[in-house]
């Protein structure tokens, strides 16, 4: 079972990279993730972990199982008889935007009875995640509070 959705934002992939790996505010900009904590002081990268509640789901560790600054990440989640892998992943454009793909696989003896109860609310947080993630960004690159370079009139 696996779902994937995809969005492109317009910014540059760096600013993408930098909030979708700041994990901790995550719940600033999308709804599917209420509380997140990073249980190492490390950087987010392979082999850490973040517990994470989300809205109707229990509190529940993601261990990073691969990591490739800036382009993506994957953790997953294990319970007896699932295994939750979400993968996150960053692609350049050539004018400045930016896609990002996120993608949901359930496997395990109990992925066919968990597909039953929660597809819906999983195709519901990927697109509560795109679409805060482009929200935020494009916030980001937009506020007038970002550094500018000033170019010095020629005397």
């Amino acid at each position: 079972m696996k779902y994937e959705v995809s969005i492109e934002i317009e910014a540059d992939a760096r600013e993408v990279w930098k909030v979708l790996t700041d994990v901790e505010l995550w719940p600033e900009w999308t709804w599917s993730v209420a509380r997140a904590k990073r249980l190492s002081n490390e950087p987010i990268g392979t082999g850490s972990s973040v517990l994470l509640k989300q809205p109707r789901l229990k509190e529940t560790t993601w261990t990073v199982t691969s990591f490739e600054a800036p382009t993506g990440f994957t953790w997953q989640a294990a319970q007896r008889g699932l295994v939750t892998v979400a993968t996150h992943r960053v692609d350049a454009r050539a004018h400045g935007a930016t896609a990002v793909t996120l993608t949901v696989e359930q496997r395990g003896a109990l992925a066919p009875v968990a597909r039953l109860f929660s597809a819906r609310m999983i195709r519901r947080y990927l697109d509560l995640e795109r679409r805060g993630l482009k929200d935020r960004v494009e916030r980001i690159v937009r506020s007038p509070y970002q550094p500018r370079m000033v170019v010095a009139a020629a005397q």
